[in-house]
């Protein structure tokens, strides 16, 4: 009897042997394969998330989740209502109008032909010195202080600065907290008129 369930758990011990190695032998297999399409392409090979950093389509009217922006639009999505593509943001990244702008990011260039006719807004992280579209936001601690009625593919941008004491500001730009502005230049900031900013 002895022998009979040792012969037993000495096949099933090979079998399962065989089986794991079947088994990396397959996963070393796919591997290869992962590794010679990223070779051919340039390509990295795929993490596992990549499908959720990604994005996904989703339904007019559907929240947007935080940190994600909408980048294409299915007007015949969703049996027919549309639909929005999501995805998480990212410096750069061109987004369709009515998407929502991430703390911290700017719109910076515009396209009103883009996201199928939508119209798309290039997204940037702030920095000191950029150029943004009317109607970006202004981050909070930054200030505008140029105008160019023309940029932005004629929609008009605005200079962004980090504020500090003696910047000429333009005529709406936020004041940020601890600083006030003193004199006023009608003519300033591209004919909008320049506030003086200094430290309260």
């Amino acid at each position: 009897m002895n022998k009979l369930r040792g012969s037993v758990l000495s096949r099933r011990t090979r079998s399962g042997a065989a089986m794991t190695a079947v088994r990396i032998s397959t996963a070393a297999a796919a591997g290869a394969v992962a590794l010679a399409v990223a070779a051919l392409t340039g390509a990295a090979p795929a993490a596992a998330d990549s499908k959720a950093a990604a994005g996904s389509w989703v339904c007019s009217g559907a929240p947007v989740q935080s940190g994600h922006v909408i980048t294409d639009h299915d007007p015949y999505g969703c049996g027919g209502l549309g639909s929005w593509y999501n995805q998480p943001v990212r410096d750069g990244i061109w987004t369709c109008g009515g998407s929502p702008v991430v703390p911290g990011y700017v719109l910076t260039n515009h396209d009103r032909n883009g996201c199928r006719g939508v119209g798309t807004w290039y997204q940037r992280l702030v920095k000191d010195g950029i150029w943004t579209c009317g109607g970006s936001p202004v981050v909070s601690g930054y200030v505008t202080t140029r105008h160019d009625r023309n940029g932005c593919s004629g929609v008009g941008s605005w200079y962004q600065r980090l504020a500090k004491d003696g910047l000429w500001t333009c005529g709406g730009s936020p004041i940020p907290p601890g600083y006030r502005t003193t004199s006023f230049d009608r003519h300033g900031c591209d004919g909008v008129g320049s506030w003086y900013l200094t430290r309260a």
